[in-house]
This record gives C-alpha cells, structure tokens and sequence, in this order.
C-alpha cells in the first residue's frame, strides 16, 4: 500500500498532556511502570538533567516513543507518547489520567 501526504487515517496515536510532577527519579520510574504494564516494548532510555534544573527523558519503543520534559519553574512536566498501538496508548492514558486524577494545564 502507498501512502500520501493527504491520506486521512491514523497509523499513529498521539497522547500529549501536563502533570503536576517534577522529580526525575519518580517520573522515571512512573513512567517506566506503565509502559511495562501497557506491554510495551522498552528498546531504550536517553535522559538529560539540566542546570540549574529540569529534566528531560526519551523512552524508545518498538511501538514509537515517549517523551516527558520537565518545568520545575511551574512545577509541571510535558508528558507526550507516540504509538502506532491504539490500545496501549488507551492504557497508558488511563493509568497516568487514573495516578494524575486532578491535573491543571498551565495556563
């Protein structure tokens, strides 16, 4: 099958949204939890701790990738997973939404 620029469908989920969490280590681990609970392949992690502060995490997967990005000035962090697996995108998004319950965006 070819596919082009203007093709409609979805080989891809794409779930973004904020969370009120900042400490690496519990990011990571959260993060690496649910990915293992959702079945997904972990191939990789790449992560960077910035000065003075912040923090950035990859997980490669062998379904796409996730990435968090740390704001600690808002006491925020970017959460975003790509995957061509609806289902576990849905289960990562419950569980994070379920452990997350009473999240904000920044405004």
């Amino acid at each position: 099958m070819e596919l082009t620029a203007t093709d409609t469908f979805t080989l891809i989920e794409n779930y973004k949204t904020w969370v009120p969490e900042t400490t690496p280590k519990t990011l990571r681990s959260l993060m690496s939890q649910w990915l293992e609970q959702c079945c997904f392949q972990m191939l990789n992690i790449a992560e960077h701790h910035f000065t003075p502060h912040g923090y950035t995490c990859l997980w490669l997967l062998g379904e796409s990738h996730l990435a968090i990005h740390t704001f600690p000035e808002k006491n925020v962090c970017y959460v975003e997973l790509t995957s061509c697996n609806a289902v576990k995108n849905q289960q990562f998004q419950s569980l994070l939404t379920a452990h997350f319950a009473s999240v904000q965006a920044p405004s």
